[in-house]
C-alpha cells in the first residue's frame, strides 16, 4: 500500500457567489482573519505529512504561486526593521523549493476536470484532494486523521460529518453499505447529492477532504459530463466504487463552508475566536459590534 505523499487543490474556480470581492482577487486568497483561505488548508495538509502541492489553477491566479514563493524583498525589509514575528510569519507560509507544481485547468469544465489535470503530476499513486471552499478546524488536521484511517484500512476515503435531518437536503451524502453501521469508518456504496429528507440514505454529508487511487484518472479521462454539463468527480466515484473499497471517514473537527458572503463570514467569525493570541480581544470585538447594532 503505497503513502499518501501528494495534494491535488483545486483552485480554479471564478468565486462567482462571493463578488465582486473575486474580480481582481482570487476567491481562495481572500483573508479569513489573519491569513488566506488557502494557506489554512495548506497548513491542513502540511501538518499530515504532505510533501508535495499540486495546484490546479486559472487566469487570473498568479497572486497563489507569488503567495507561497519566498518574497526576498519584503524578506530583507522586514529583517532590517526588526519586525521578528511578520518575518517568521512570511518565511512559514512558502512552501519548500520543489514542493508545489501549478497546473492551469484551461476551461471550468468541473473539478472531475480539475482533478484530471493534475494526472501526470500525481503519478501512479494514491492522492489527497482538498476543496478549498472547505476550512475544517480540527487537531489533528482532518486531513491527517484521515491518512491514519487509509494506513489501517487503504483503498479510497471520503471525509464526512453529520448534518441534522432537516439540512441533508443541502448536502450530498454517503449511501452506506450497512445502513446499521457504526463508528468511525464505514464502507459507502454509493453517494446521492441533496436528498429530499425522507429519502436520504444517511445523515453523513461529504466534507470536501477525499483520499483517491490513481484509477480515479482512467475514469475522469473517460467520463461523460454530468451535472451542469461537468465532468464531475462524484461520477468518476461512484464508477470506482465498482472496482474499490471505498469508506467514509467521520472525523473529529467541525467544517465551515467559504462558497458564499455568509458562510464566509461564519468562517471569519470563527478562525478570529479560535486564534491563540487574538481570539479573546475577537471576541470583545465582534460581541461590541453587535450591541452596537
Amino acid at each position: 500500500m503505497k503513502p499518501v505523499r501528494k495534494a491535488v487543490l483545486p483552485v480554479a474556480g471564478f468565486g462567482t457567489r462571493v463578488l465582486p470581492a473575486t474580480k481582481a482577487v482570487p476567491k481562495e486568497m481572500l483573508t479569513v482573519f489573519d491569513r488566506p483561505a488557502l494557506q489554512y488548508v495548506v497548513d491542513e495538509a502540511r501538518e499530515a505529512g504532505i510533501e508535495h502541492f499540486v495546484f490546479v489553477t486559472g487566469r487570473g491566479k498568479q497572486a497563489i504561486e507569488d503567495y507561497f514563493d519566498k518574497a526576498f524583498e519584503l524578506e530583507a525589509t522586514l529583517e532590517a526593521k526588526k519586525k521578528t514575528a511578520n518575518l517568521d510569519e512570511v518565511r512559514a507560509a512558502a512552501l519548500p523549493p520543489g514542493s508545489s507544481s501549478f497546473t492551469r485547468q484551461q476551461a471550468a469544465l468541473g473539478l472531475g476536470h480539475a482533478v484530471l489535470c493534475a494526472r501526470d503530476i500525481v503519478g501512479d499513486e494514491p492522492f489527497a484532494v482538498l476543496l478549498p471552499d472547505v476550512l475544517v478546524s480540527a487537531k489533528p488536521s482532518c486531513l491527517a486523521q484521515m491518512i491514519a484511517a487509509y494506513n489501517k484500512v487503504g483503498g479510497n476515503i471520503v471525509a464526512v460529518d453529520e448534518v441534522p435531518a432537516e439540512r441533508v437536503s443541502q448536502y450530498g451524502v454517503i449511501d452506506p453499505a450497512d445502513p446499521k453501521a457504526s463508528g468511525a469508518l464505514i464502507k459507502m456504496k454509493g453517494m446521492v447529492e441533496k436528498p429530499p429528507t425522507d429519502k436520504a440514505p444517511s445523515r453523513l454529508k461529504i466534507t470536501g477532504r477525499y483520499i483517491l487511487q490513481p484509477e480515479i484518472f482512467d475514469l475522469l479521462a473517460t467520463q461523460t459530463p454530468g451535472a451542469g454539463g461537468e465532468i464531475q468527480l462524484t461520477d468518476a466515484m461512484q464508477r470506482l466504487m465498482g472496482k474499490q473499497d471505498f469508506h467514509a471517514f467521520k472525523y473529529d473537527g467541525k467544517d465551515y463552508d467559504c462558497g458564499d458572503k455568509l458562510l464566509y463570514l461564519e468562517a471569519f467569525a470563527a478562525m478570529a475566536l479560535a486564534h491563540p493570541e487574538l481570539g479573546a480581544k475577537a471576541r470583545e470585538v465582534l460581541e461590541g459590534a453587535l450591541k452596537r447594532k
